[in-house]
């Protein structure tokens, strides 16, 4: 490598150490900021004209949310749909009213696997807590299950973890799929692949061993609030009540899976369809996940929104604050994408492929630690994946290969691990199940860097075939 490369390689080292400094040091710097003003000051060490520097930072932050703004604004929007017209209650309790005792966290990880589709994971976690609360009220009463809590929580946590980072359309794997220039389709396909062994290992199976090691149980209260049982604070042995709800089973399912199911056609039809044909050409539109997610949210809009019986107001209402809740990761996209374009402008991504090619490290392995250690430092999944992307951007040249869509998962895995206490989901779970700091660490933290590391090895299983 010249001297040239190797300074380059020194600004984004320095770089990443300002980030996090920025970010983590009594400054408290929102990632937003912290990527812009970071960004600005390597484009400048390392001699980018001043006058294309704003140019690089618009068209990054422009760009990223043309690709990904819209796709996730209808995503919290879909979600909050959902939510709001009781489907996904309806869909979980669907799921594991018929459940065994020892059968029901298979269950709830089925469940959870639905709603995390559309859902965050701090969305998603919310939405499940009446059902967590209400079934494990019934097996503390009737089966004498220690920590049930836990034992039902674990594989929610499991899932909703793993589709949040590693499946998109959710915007951590939707930002990898920009940046990298993956196929969207295959990338999903691949990604639900390596969940799905992943989520089994990181729910059901560490929670069945985790959950007589702790002896969690909720405020009273918050048990209350999330059952609909006033009287839980008191009588744990009351029976709750089932909550009313005119959606149809059916129809919630659709509405989840529509966006999904169009961008995997989409795939489909580009892999077994002539260029010429009109079939692909449609399955093309429609896949596109700005397209896609229009459908879905405008099916469940309808099918669910005032099927359901909401009122145009409430429904508005309802979909107004989705937007507010997401308003904070779409600026902190836009920083990353401003980063991620400075980093190609200033020729530090070509640097990093060079050193890369030069060390012969695997990839896949090195998307995953940087995601990882940047996660894990600055606190945000999405900063690391962001960052992650546009250091490795270079690396991956055939955009539409299963190796580049591997990549995406590993990224996104790497984010998920070593959640601690400067994420917002370690003290939310922390918070809403009463646990002490060392529970919240053997539960919520273990489990996502289990979902972490099974996501690498899957993604390198896979690889063996790319």
């Amino acid at each position: 490598m010249t001297g040239h490369t190797w300074t380059l390689l020194i600004i984004l080292a320095a770089a990443i150490g300002a980030l996090i400094t920025l970010i983590n040091s009594r400054l408290r710097f929102h990632p937003f900021i912290a990527l812009m003003t970071v960004s600005v000051g390597v484009a400048l060490a390392a001699g980018q004209p001043v006058e294309k520097i704003a140019e690089s930072l618009e068209s990054g932050a422009g760009g990223i949310l043309g690709d990904v703004g819209i796709t996730l604004a209808f995503g919290a929007m879909l979600g909050r749909l959902l939510s709001a017209s009781g489907a996904t209650d309806r869909i979980a309790r669907m799921i594991v009213d018929r459940a065994s005792p020892r059968s029901l966290p298979w269950y709830v990880t089925g469940a959870a696997f639905v709603i995390g589709i559309p859902m965050f994971f701090e969305i998603g976690l919310i939405v499940l807590l009446p059902l967590i609360f209400s079934v494990a009220q019934r097996l503390e009463r009737t089966h004498k299950i220690k920590s049930p809590y836990v034992y039902l929580a674990a594989p929610a946590i499991g899932a909703l973890s793993t589709l949040h980072g590693m499946v998109a359309p959710h915007p951590g794997p939707l930002v990898a799929v920009e940046g990298l220039h993956a196929n969207l389709g295959m990338s999903i396909a691949v990604g639900l692949v390596c969940a799905i062994p992943t989520i089994i290992i990181a729910g059901p199976v560490y929670g069945r061993w985790i959950a007589p090691r702790l002896d969690v149980r909720p405020d009273p209260e918050l048990i209350a609030k999330f059952t609909g049982n006033g009287d839980a604070a008191q009588e744990p042995g009351a029976r709750e009540e089932p909550r009313a709800n005119k959606v149809r089973t059916g129809w919630a399912l659709a509405a989840v899976l529509v966006p999904v199911a169009l961008m995997l056609l989409r795939t489909v039809a580009e892999l077994v369809l002539d260029e010429s044909s009109r079939v692909r050409h449609v399955m093309a539109f429609i896949g596109e996940p700005v397209i896609a997610m229009l459908a879905g949210f405008l099916f469940a809009l309808f099918a669910l929104g005032y099927r359901s019986g909401l009122s145009a107001d409430s429904i508005r209402s309802s979909l107004t604050d989705s937007l507010k809740a997401v308003a904070g990761i779409l600026l902190i996209i836009a920083g990353g994408g401003a980063f991620n374009q400075v980093l190609e402008d200033s020729g530090i991504g070509q640097a990093v492929e060079s050193a890369a090619s030069g060390m012969h490290l695997n990839v896949i392995v090195l998307g995953w630690l940087l995601a990882l250690l940047l996660s894990f430092s600055t606190g945000s999944a999405t900063v690391g994946i962001v960052a992650a992307t546009g250091i490795l951007a270079p690396l991956a040249q055939d955009g539409g290969s299963l190796h580049t869509s591997l990549l995406v998962v590993a990224i996104g895995a790497g984010s998920i691990g070593l959640n601690y206490v400067n994420h917002a989901g370690f003290w939310l779970v922390k918070e809403s199940f009463g646990m002490t700091l060392g529970q919240a660490t053997k539960s919520h933290t273990t489990i996502q860097t289990i979902v972490s590391v099974c996501g690498l090895l899957m993604a390198l299983l896979l690889s063996i075939f790319a």
